[in-house]
């Protein structure tokens, strides 16, 4: 009985939904070479867009995460645009923060931080990390990160989409939005 079950699954169609079947439009824009060559990034800013990203979570309900891991699939792609991700802040050049911060991962984060090379960018990703969102005013919430570290990008949304963490990371390293995209925004 077990062997017709498992027969029946590799028969029909998988219940899954499967990849997008359009491209965000918005992500496309920002792949153009002709609209990333023309932006000019002010100064002190990274030489190159070539940037290691440390992720750190605050205690989040892992919608965050999920989004930011989309940046990996075949549709987003993080890497052609020159990210990865690292597991050591030293090598790191920007810190991505997701969650609400609590008291507890408020030295954390700061060590983090410091450990960081110049230059060094942080991005609250999600409202949680912003102020705290459904969770401000909680005993062991200390609300936004952006007192805890200097924030350069704020990513708003619960979770936001992976096209909007995108630009932001575009946004934190080139120092202003695609020229694409600077009229309005995608979805």
């Amino acid at each position: 009985m077990y062997y017709w079950h498992w027969l029946r699954h590799i028969l029909r169609a998988p219940d899954t939904s499967g990849y997008p079947t359009e491209p965000d439009a918005a992500v496309a824009a920002m792949a153009n070479p002709d609209a990333i060559g023309r932006l000019a990034p002010p100064q002190g800013t990274f030489p190159r867009r070539a940037a290691a990203l440390r992720h750190i979570d605050g205690g989040s309900c892992n919608g965050c995460e999920a989004e930011l891991g989309l940046l990996a699939s075949p549709d987003y792609d993080l890497s052609r645009y020159g990210f990865s991700f690292t597991p050591s802040p030293k090598h790191a050049d920007l810190l991505v923060v997701t969650g609400v911060i609590t008291p507890s991962m408020a030295p954390i984060i700061q060590a983090v931080y410091e450990q960081m090379g110049h230059p060094k960018r942080v991005i609250a990703l999600g409202s949680c990390a912003i102020d705290g969102w459904v969770f401000r005013g909680a005993p062991e919430v200390l609300g936004s990160l952006d007192g805890i570290v200097p924030v350069t990008v704020a990513i708003a949304g619960c979770p936001p989409t992976p096209g909007d963490i995108l630009r932001g990371l575009l946004t934190a390293v080139d120092g202003m939005a695609p020229e694409s995209l600077r009229e309005g925004n995608s979805k």
